[in-house]
Parts: structure tokens; C-alpha cells; sequence
């Protein structure tokens, strides 16, 4: 370990908390990760399955994803990293469109061939926005309608905006759409597909190798460990209180959601500081993972253009990733975010299982409920951050107003969308600016 001192900790463990707690043990700072779930990952956590890990939510990075490159190279990890063409397409009006390619955007009949130029178009008219605040105030919707006219909007965006973001539809900033279309466009392969990367193992084994580097540096992970308030003396935040005790330290770094960073400072803030960190909304997020003897179709991410099917998207992982990681079977994911009030999210795996299969039949009519070997139903309560018009405006800064006390939460990401590669982007540089205030008032080998 490199000589420094200081000792932070850092609450969750997901991969916001893993960067930041790596970041502090290259600069020479000891860090506590404390994550209340049993395993690591966050939204990128994983279960077994078949003798592999899976994630509970879907995911795959872009090979635009520089940050989540970088980690992984500094691992002396590259050549874990699985890079390849996938093939995206549309459920609409019953049937089955590839959307991977721009002939493929040349055969989609649902538009006219000049509505057809038009969708292939908006990637490259969405990437001359070299500037996302001239699209600030600016209505996802309508800036859609703009680039690719109505029509386009009408078949291609519109259920998808609906579809994911329900009663949000119409609030969603242009911002949110550019980020999409641009990180798409750059992630590309020669004849013009989409080309994603993967971990091998999965995200839990990068995540596993990022704790073990912690570790290497004199750190530690702490699981199944629920942090319930931010001890704070002398006006300054010097550790956390959790549900197996006390944990001293010279800075805390809170990853989690924003409304429960807010819960842990609200002590120690002002009444309006504590009130901002409640003003971004969060949609929830059910995820149907299915357990398949065979496969559904040759597509790996299928968007849902169906306002009758309750999920916005059909991800058959094992189209990306081979069945032989998982014991054979075919990996299917079921996506859909919601309202933490909406029946879906509150119902019993049971229940969501028995009304999801109709759906499925109808899409896939030689689809069984035999086909299923076992099925898995993942909740989280805060999935994706409401990215309304003039969202900067929102957004607290890495430094809270308790000194000694740093956010690096997904809400914070913008002008891009959360995911693992800009989680472990903003980690490390929450990580880097917890490191110096340490190591500028803290003795030579002193720290918790």
C-alpha cells in the first residue's frame, strides 16, 4: 500500500462505492466499504444460476465506455472483457423488426421509406450537439418530434417514452434522449451494428476483483451491514454508525440513492440542503429473469412498442452471453419501471409469474409455461433518476455542505445515465477529492 493515511468510509457497494473505495487505496487512504445487501454490485448484483453468476438486472457496457475500460485495464484484467455485435429490434403491431443495423433501419415497414431515412438519420443529427446545455430546457418529446419528425415519433418513440417512464413521459429533459442516441452511435462496428462488451464471470466478478484490490491496499468490505446514521464531531463528519456498531473514520462517502444520503445528513444540514436531496424522483424497476430449456429468438434486446405488453423490453441475455455459463440455460429478462404504487411492483413473485405468461404467449405463441426450468423477480426502489428539464439545476454537488461528507450517487451522472461505466467514473473522482482532504489534515500513518 502506498504511504498516506486516513481512514474513509464508504457507504455501498455497488460500483459508485467500489471505485471510490479503490480510488482511495491507490492514493494511499484506507477505506471501509459497508453495503447492506449480502453481495456486492449494487444494481449490478448478481445470483447464482446454473453455476454461474448472473445479474439480477440486466447489463452490458459500450465499447465507447472509457472509464469502465480503464479499471479494467489497470486490473491487468483486458482480457476478461468479451466484445461483440448483438441484434436490437421492435415488437410492433404483432410483429418482429431487427433494428441492429442501418439496412436494417432501410427495411422497417412500419415507416415510410422516407421516415426510414429520417430514424437513421437522428443518431447522426443527435451527435452535432457538441453542447447538452442548448438542449436543457428543451422537452424530450418535442426535440424528438424535431429530429426525426412525427411520424418516426409516433411508431419508434412515443412507446418507448411512455413505456418507461409512464406519467414522466412528457416531463423527460432532450438531454436524457441525446445521451442515448449518442453512447449508441459510438458503439458501433464497421458495417454499421451495435457492439456491446461483457465481464467473464459477469459484473460480479469484476465487482469481486475491485474489492480484492481493495483489500490488497488495506482496505475492507463489509456485507450485510445497514448504515443508520453519520456520526459527526466537531462539525465534522468522522464516521457511521451501523447496525452492528460504530465505525470511526476521517470522511464518509454516502453511494447511495439521494433520498437516502438525505435521510443520514438531515441531522447535520440545513432544513434546505436536506429538502434538495429530495427533489429528484426515482422510478422503481420490476425484472422478470427467466430460466429457459430453449430460446425465444435470435434477438438480444428487443424493445417492446406494445402498449398492451407490461414490459418495455425482452432481453434474451443468452444472445450475448452462451447458455454454457449458466448450466445451459437460456437467460431472459423481463424489464419494466414503474411507480413504487403501481400493483405490479408490490405483487408476489407468484403473482407477477401468472400474469406475465399470457403476455408472453401472445408475443411468442409457441411459448410454455413448460419451457420455464425456474424463474427469479428482482425489485429495486430506485432504478432510474426522473431526468426532467433543467435537471443540473437538481443536482447537489460531490461536496455536501457537513464537511467531511461526499456524495456520488447515480442521480449525479449528468448529463449522461447512470450505468456501471459513469458509476465508476464518478466514484473515483469522489474517491480522489475524499483522498486529498484526508491526506492535507491527517498526520503521516494516522487514521482509524
Amino acid at each position: 500500500m502506498p504511504e498516506g493515511g486516513g481512514h474513509v468510509v464508504v457507504v455501498g457497494g455497488g460500483f459508485s462505492g467500489l471505485a471510490a473505495a479503490y480510488e482511495l487505496g491507490r492514493r494511499g487512504v484506507r477505506a471501509t466499504v459497508v453495503e447492506s445487501d449480502e453481495g456486492l454490485g449494487g444494481l449490478a448484483g448478481s445470483f447464482d444460476v446454473g453455476g454461474g453468476r448472473l445479474e439480477k438486472f440486466y447489463h452490458h457496457w459500450f465499447t465507447s465506455d472509457r472509464h469502465v475500460t480503464e479499471l479494467v485495464e489497470e486490473l491487468g484484467a483486458a482480457g476478461s472483457v468479451v466484445s461483440q455485435s448483438t441484434r436490437t429490434g421492435m415488437y410492433y403491431a404483432g410483429s418482429f423488426f431487427r433494428l441492429g443495423s442501418p439496412l436494417d433501419v432501410l427495411r422497417f415497414t412500419p415507416l415510410g421509406f422516407v421516415d426510414r431515412i429520417r430514424l437513421g438519420l437522428m443518431v447522426l443529427k443527435a451527435r452535432r450537439v457538441k453542447d447538452w446545455r442548448e438542449l436543457e430546457s428543451v422537452g424530450g418529446a418535442a426535440w424528438l418530434r424535431q429530429l426525426g419528425g412525427q411520424a418516426v415519433y409516433d411508431v419508434v418513440w412515443e412507446p418507448l417514452l411512455r413505456g418507461k417512464f409512464g406519467d414522466y413521459a412528457e416531463s423527460i429533459s432532450a438531454v436524457w434522449f441525446w445521451n442515448k442516441l449518442k453512447l449508441r452511435g459510438g458503439s458501433r462496428g464497421k458495417g454499421g451494428q451495435e457492439v456491446l462488451a461483457y465481464y467473464r464471470g459477469g459484473f460480479a466478478a469484476l465487482a469481486e476483483q475491485v474489492a480484492a484490490r481493495i483489500r490488497g491496499d488495506g482496505g475492507a468490505i463489509r456485507t450485510g451491514e445497514r448504515v443508520t446514521s453519520v456520526i459527526v464531531e466537531g462539525g465534522r463528519a468522522c464516521g457511521v454508525e451501523t447496525n452492528q456498531g460504530r465505525i470511526e473514520a476521517d470522511a464518509v462517502i454516502l453511494t447511495t440513492p439521494l433520498p437516502i444520503a438525505g435521510q443520514l445528513l438531515e441531522p447535520h444540514v440545513d432544513e434546505a440542503y436536506a429538502g434538495s436531496l429530495q427533489k429528484i424522483d426515482y422510478l422503481a424497476n420490476v425484472c422478470l429473469v427467466l430460466e429457459l430449456d430453449r430460446s425465444l429468438s435470435d434477438t438480444y434486446w428487443l424493445n417492446v412498442n406494445d402498449p398492451d405488453f407490461p414490459f418495455v423490453g425482452v432481453i434474451e441475455h443468452t444472445n450475448f452471453e452462451p447458455t454454457e455459463s449458466y448450466g445451459g440455460r437460456h437467460i431472459v429478462y423481463l424489464s419494466k419501471y414503474l411507480p413504487v404504487d403501481d400493483p405490479l411492483y408490490t405483487m408476489n413473485d407468484d403473482d407477477v409469474m401468472s400474469f406475465s405468461l399470457p403476455h408472453l404467449q401472445r408475443m411468442f405463441p409457441e411459448f410454455s409455461r413448460d419451457w420455464i426450468h425456474r424463474f427469479h423477480l428482482w425489485r429495486a426502489r430506485y432504478a432510474q433518476p426522473i431526468v426532467v428539464r433543467n435537471y443540473s439545476r437538481l443536482i447537489p454537488s460531490v461536496e455536501t455542505p457537513l464537511p467531511g461528507a461526499y456524495l456520488a450517487t447515480m442521480a449525479q451522472v449528468y448529463p449522461e445515465d447512470r450505468g456501471t461505466n459513469y458509476a465508476i467514473r464518478d466514484g473515483r473522482q469522489a474517491g480522489a477529492l475524499a483522498a486529498a482532504a484526508v491526506t492535507a489534515t491527517t498526520p503521516q500513518g494516522a487514521g482509524s
